[in-house]
């Protein structure tokens, strides 16, 4: 998995997010989040059924995709479910700005990821862990400890196999 360059770490990235085609079942599990979110924020009748109408919406695409994003959970813009089955995250997990999550991916306790951080597909992020920006997970690694920022990590359990030179 080659991370894409240019993509910032702390700018959220909206586009990513933005649904173009009727089936894009990752993309509209995030839309029911956050608009569940924002219906949460505000008073009146309307309001509360409007939050009632996006848990039943992500009810729906969560059972379609096989995957756990809670409603609770705090993700930054440009989220990014690239193939959205199977995907685990504990609702005390907080999501960078950018991510790229594969399908079969776990993200067990409290998980922090930075920003523009790519979790390759089935890996284990066992927390509590800080995972820094720019980091890149590889596909079926299990992590346990803090990865630094710009590192790339693999293997059970992941070891640093990279990291990114200064100016990256």
């Amino acid at each position: 998995m080659v991370q894409e360059t240019g993509i910032s770490a702390t700018d959220p990235d909206w586009s990513r997010e933005k649904i173009d085609r009727f089936w894009e079942p990752g993309k509209k599990m995030i839309r029911a989040v956050r608009r569940y979110q924002a219906a949460r924020q505000k008073e009146g009748v309307l309001a509360k059924m409007s939050s009632k109408y996006w848990v039943v919406n992500h009810l729906w695409w969560s059972t379609i995709c096989q995957s756990e994003l809670h409603l609770t959970t705090e993700f930054d813009g440009g989220l990014r479910l690239t193939h959205p089955t199977g995907i685990i995250i504990h609702p005390e997990s907080r999501i960078g700005p950018n991510c790229m999550i594969f399908h079969q991916v776990t993200l067990a306790g409290p998980v922090t990821l930075g920003g523009h951080v790519d979790v390759g597909a089935g890996a284990k992020l066992i927390g509590p862990l800080t995972v820094g920006d720019h980091a890149v997970i590889g596909a079926n690694a299990v992590v346990t400890g803090d990865v630094p920022a710009g590192a790339t990590v693999a293997g059970i359990p992941a070891r640093v196999i990279s990291t990114a030179q200064s100016g990256a």
